[in-house]
């Protein structure tokens, strides 16, 4: 090969080096812009839901918080919605912690469920409980699905909350539940029912009445979202009571 050749070949491989650097740094920084604009909790609520009172000990664990409670034995792994600050959240764990079932709220990074589907495993490295339980709001709730799909065997059951699971559940002795509100437009029902068949059995289904999509966590109104019926407080009180129920 004369030096001409290696020099047009030296050149063109350059160039393609450049062009998918290029379009590393660019498909990069898309994700870092899209997700650099996220819900933000209520910090009126925040207050609230991150501090320890005498019935709920709130604690940081590696990637969360530990709301402990009461219950012994028995742990809900909470995975936030997209984009979504995860102390958004932590007004309903505190509450489902309260009712005697202790959680574990993920900081999932960006906050996005989808960069860290695997985050139970480091819970459950860290803390001891008999059963286990993951749920999730949205895309927390469809990450949730894929862990648990690859899980079964150790995990008792799955809470959707506005969400489905895109990966089958079906194991003897594991069971699912499912909560929306009435008002939640940005659940896609034709997705949801198409993808009921991946669900266990032993599958529940709860629809608050004048609830919404967002009103799971506290982090104002989500675009597209229907306009609540009911108090943000009075759709977690239901959720809360629905847990129960299921856990027992």
């Amino acid at each position: 090969m004369n030096n001409e050749k290696k020099n047009r070949n030296y050149r063109l491989l350059r160039r393609v080096i450049a062009g998918l650097l290029s379009l590393v740094i660019l498909s990069v920084s898309g994700v870092l812009i899209y997700t650099s604009f996220y819900y933000h909790a209520d910090a009126s609520v925040v207050t609230f839901a991150m501090e320890s009172d005498e019935s709920v000990d709130v604690r940081q664990v590696s990637n969360g918080w530990l709301y402990d409670g009461p219950g012994e034995g028995t742990c809900i792994v909470f995975y936030p919605g997209a984009k979504v600050e995860a102390t958004s959240y932590g007004a309903l764990m505190k509450r489902i912690a309260e009712s005697g079932t202790d959680c574990v709220l993920v900081k999932m990074p960006l906050n996005m469920a989808f960069m860290d589907i695997n985050a139970m495993d480091e819970v459950r490295s860290e803390l001891n409980y008999d059963h286990w339980y993951i749920a999730g709001h949205s895309l927390g709730g469809a990450m949730a699905g894929i862990y648990a799909n690859s899980h079964l065997d150790s995990l008792d059951g799955i809470i959707f909350l506005a969400s489905f699971s895109t990966k089958p559940l079906q194991r003897n002795g594991f069971k699912a539940l499912s909560i929306y509100g009435s008002e939640d437009h940005v659940l896609k029902m034709k997705s949801y029912e198409k993808n009921k068949s991946n669900e266990p059995t032993d599958f529940t289904e709860c629809v608050i009445a004048g609830g919404n999509h967002g009103q799971f966590g506290y982090y104002g109104q989500q675009k597209g979202d229907g306009e609540a019926l009911i108090s943000a407080e009075e759709q977690q009180r239901q959720t809360v009571e629905a847990i129960r129920s299921f856990l027992l």
